[in-house]
C-alpha cells in the first residue's frame, strides 16, 4: 500500500513538474533567442559594464557583422528588486538558428586575436569582470504572442 502511495504520488508530482516546462524554441532552421543575466558586485556595475563594452561586446558585433547572430541587446533594469531576484544586466541574443546558439564558434580563437592584440591585458581585464561577478545564468527564451488576426 505504501509503495502504490508513493507511486501516485510521484505521478501527480510529475505530471505537475512536466506541464510547467517552457514551449520550445521553433524549428531548428528558425532565430534562436537566448537571455544572458549578470549579478555584479554592489558598488561595481559600472566597472563591469566598462569592461563588459570594451573586451566583450565587440565579440558579440563580429558575430553580428559575419551572421552568426542576427541581433544583441543589452539593458539594466529602471528598479532592483530583492537581492536574490536582482541582475544588474540583461544581454539579449538572437542568434541565426538554435545550432549556431548551441554550438561552440570555430573562429572566436581568431577574433578575439584580431580585435585585442595585447592578449595579456585582454585577459587580465577579462578576469576582473569575472572576479566581480556575483552570478551569471543563460535563458532561451521563446516568443509566444499570438498572431495578428
Amino acid at each position: 500500500m505504501r509503495n502504490l502511495l508513493l507511486t501516485l504520488l510521484f505521478a501527480a508530482c510529475a505530471n505537475g513538474l512536466l506541464a510547467q516546462g517552457a514551449p520550445p524554441q521553433m524549428a531548428a532552421d528558425q532565430p534562436y533567442t537566448m537571455e544572458y543575466y549578470y549579478k555584479v558586485q554592489w558598488g561595481r556595475q559600472q566597472e563591469f559594464l566598462q569592461l563588459f563594452l570594451k573586451n566583450h561586446y565587440p565579440l558579440l558585433q563580429k558575430n553580428v557583422e559575419t551572421g552568426r547572430m542576427l541581433s544583441v541587446k543589452i539593458e539594466q533594469p529602471a528598479n532592483h528588486g530583492t537581492e536574490d531576484g536582482r541582475w544588474d544586466y540583461r544581454v539579449t541574443i538572437r542568434f541565426k538558428n538554435s545550432t549556431v546558439a548551441t554550438t561552440a564558434n570555430p573562429d572566436e580563437e581568431r577574433f578575439i586575436k584580431q580585435l585585442w592584440p595585447d592578449q595579456d591585458r585582454y585577459k587580465r581585464e577579462e578576469q576582473r569582470r569575472f572576479e566581480i561577478l556575483l552570478a551569471h545564468w543563460d535563458l532561451p527564451v521563446t516568443d509566444i504572442t499570438p498572431a495578428k488576426k
